[in-house]
């Protein structure tokens, strides 16, 4: 998996491309944990544009970023999620926690 990571003012946009699994999911969290605690950004935006294929390994990754942000008392969401990705959203029953976009653009302008 590649991270590409953008700052937006006081939010940590990660643009993610390839699959989010069991073989990736330990590297994606320490990647965006270091960058989060490095930087001290309090908001994050996950960006699903560039996943072909998430599995629970990758509900944990998401999870885990979502309690360490609102314990610090910022905002989360995700974008761009495609129709295979967004099944394990839903069938997780993440929607109901978190928030998604269409697009960085919106997530931007909405947290």
């Amino acid at each position: 998996m590649y991270l590409q990571f953008e700052n937006s003012s006081d939010k940590l946009i990660v643009y993610m491309m390839g699959e989010l699994d069991h073989h990736s999911a330990e590297e994606v969290r320490n990647k965006i944990d270091d960058r989060l605690d490095r930087n001290g950004i309090k908001n994050l935006i996950l960006d699903f544009s560039g996943v072909s294929f998430m599995d629970s390994s990758g509900i944990g990754v998401v999870i885990g970023r979502y309690k360490k942000i609102n314990s610090n008392g910022g905002k989360f969401c995700i974008t761009n999620v495609g129709d295979g990705v967004k099944r394990v959203f839903e069938l997780s029953g993440m929607f109901k926690i978190i928030k998604l976009y269409d697009s960085v653009k919106d997530a931007i302008d909405k947290i």
